[in-house]
């Protein structure tokens, strides 16, 4: 059995998987830890292959379907108590992977699990938002004085925000990656071809372009790879959904150059034909060559991923599973700030990790 079992459930979906009861006990501790659990029961469930799975492993599956369920009446809920709360701010609500995929009914919102809500507003109106969302009950976070500075100066998004009786977590973004990034995107830019979820509401999605692209910079960029097999599986799943316009592969490629997503959309594209068999049409492989990043970075790139994008589970680990995760989590930081702000960033961290301090942020 190969280390990683799950992607190749998903790169053969016509096949029933079949595994052992001592390989279904790996494979579950995988899909739990990349957060697949419901999503691969959803998968079985969709092809009536559920009832085959032994008992003692099926049981685990259930469970997952359950608390997906549950969770997924309780985005909805939570969504609609967002629009409310923010219905006479002058701003669309957009939603952002996870929230966005499920009330869309986009396909990798089926068997999701949810730790927080991701949306996306105009930049000019966060104060607003912040505050209107402080006395609907939601508030910040974050208590140390330097992260709570750290968010607001350098970062596409405000501290998070709990709501203080059901313990929901909002991420709200101006937009998809950070100012001082690599692949800084201006949210504007995002805002002018947002597609309705819900017009009346003023609730809606990120363009399908935008929606690829953003999954692919927050993967690539990010330097968490502890669910990363799940975030390609998304990606996965949305170019098989949108790609069935044939007009969508020549608006991704062209949206990408637009926006200088190139790079992060094509290692995207690279390890899910290598872990899901998923290939672009043949035209647009031919035309990769103008978002590529050179060779040096493509075969380091490609190294280092194929180690990553496994469930984070001892199955898969290897010697330099560790090493090849903190190089990549120190390459996040680099694309993030330049280096006059990250060696000072990465200094302090480490510091405040070992010297916790007590001082809090001030403000909501």
């Amino acid at each position: 059995m190969r280390a990683d079992c799950l992607s190749a459930v998903w790169a053969h979906p016509g096949e029933m998987p079949v595994f052992t009861l001592p390989e279904w006990e790996v494979v579950l501790g995988q899909a739990m830890q990349a957060r697949l659990m419901a999503r691969l029961a959803q998968h079985l469930a969709d092809q009536n292959w559920l009832s085959q799975v032994p008992e003692k492993p099926r049981q685990y599956l259930e469970g997952g379907l359950r608390l997906a369920d549950r969770q997924h009446h309780e985005v909805h809920w939570e969504v609609d108590r967002i629009v409310r709360a923010l219905k006479n701010v002058d701003s669309p609500v957009v939603l952002l992977k996870g929230a966005a995929y499920l009330i869309a009914g986009l396909p990798p919102g089926r068997g999701r699990l949810f730790s927080d809500i991701d949306i996306m507003v105009r930049r000019d109106r966060l104060r607003e938002v912040e505050g209107v969302l402080f006395r609907h009950g939601w508030i910040s976070e974050e208590r140390n004085a330097y992260n709570d500075h750290y968010y607001r100066e350098w970062m596409h998004e405000i501290p998070p925000m709990k709501h203080v009786q059901r313990q929901t977590v909002i991420d709200v973004h101006h937009t998809i990656a950070p100012p001082t990034s690599r692949f800084k995107v201006d949210g504007t830019a995002l805002l002018d071809r947002i597609v309705a979820v819900d017009a009346e509401r003023r609730l809606f999605m990120l363009a399908p372009t935008d929606m690829v692209l953003h999954s692919a910079v927050h993967l690539f960029q990010e330097g968490e790879f502890s669910h990363g097999l799940r975030d390609l599986l998304d990606i996965n799943d949305l170019l098989l959904h949108f790609g069935k316009d044939p007009k969508f592969w020549g608006a991704l490629l062209e949206r990408a150059k637009e926006l200088g997503l190139g790079e992060p959309l094509f290692h995207a594209l690279h390890h899910i034909s290598r872990l899901f068999a998923n290939e672009a049409p043949q035209s647009f492989r031919s035309e990769m060559r103008h978002i590529q990043p050179n060779w040096m970075s493509r075969k380091v790139m490609s190294a280092l991923l194929k180690v990553v994008l496994q469930p984070h589970h001892p199955s898969c680990d290897r010697f330099f599973s560790d090493f090849s995760r903190w190089l990549l989590y120190v390459r996040s930081h680099y694309l993030r700030m330049p280096l006059y702000l990250v060696i000072p960033h990465l200094t302090r961290k480490a510091y405040m990790r070992y010297f916790p301090e007590k001082e809090t942020a001030g403000g909501t």
